[in-house]
């Protein structure tokens, strides 16, 4: 359980990372795009900065895979990276398409939305009871709250009461 719990904190620190990356690119198309008014240099950074932002989507997504996997909570934020990456992707369209009466308003819609995923709390990031975890109703049970214990238990053809000492003794149990 420390492990998944470890896991899963993990996977969530990446997802937050990869949402303070994507933020900050769309904050750097923002300032790249105030650029192209008075720079020559302007719109090479901001082709650029389309590709880091395009990817950084790309990265959210596998981030929120990543962090959902190991904690078994809710897939949500993978449809909302999901969906921020097709954002992306029309962005990037949009841009390459010169329809700038669109493309602004999108970046800020995506911006404000990229701010908000950063000061969310996933819900990946939510302990599971340990009755969601052993998939009981009695939480209270010892056995039924440590799915690898059960596993060796069953591998070892031990009897619960048995098994009950057992884990007394190792892991300090008091009951």
């Amino acid at each position: 359980m420390a492990g998944q719990a470890t896991a899963a904190r993990g996977g969530l620190t990446f997802l937050k990372t990869a949402v303070a990356v994507q933020t900050l690119s769309i904050f750097f198309q923002a300032v790249t795009a105030g650029m192209l008014l008075s720079s020559s240099h302007g719109a090479l950074l901001h082709d650029v900065g389309s590709r880091v932002m395009w990817g950084a989507s790309l990265l959210y997504v596998l981030a929120a895979i990543l962090a959902w996997r190991p904690g078994g909570g809710t897939p949500r934020p993978i449809l909302y990276a999901t969906v921020f990456l097709a954002l992306a992707s029309v962005q990037v369209a949009l841009g390459i398409a010169g329809m700038a009466s669109l493309h602004v308003p999108l970046g800020v819609l995506m911006f404000g939305l990229s701010t908000l995923a950063l000061g969310q709390d996933h819900p990946v990031a939510l302990e599971r009871s340990p009755a969601a975890r052993s998939g009981t109703s009695r939480p209270g049970h010892p056995l039924r709250q440590d799915r690898r214990f059960l596993r060796c238990r069953r591998h070892h053809g031990l009897p619960p009461a048995r098994a009950v000492i057992i884990r007394r003794q190792v892991l300090g149990w008091r009951g």
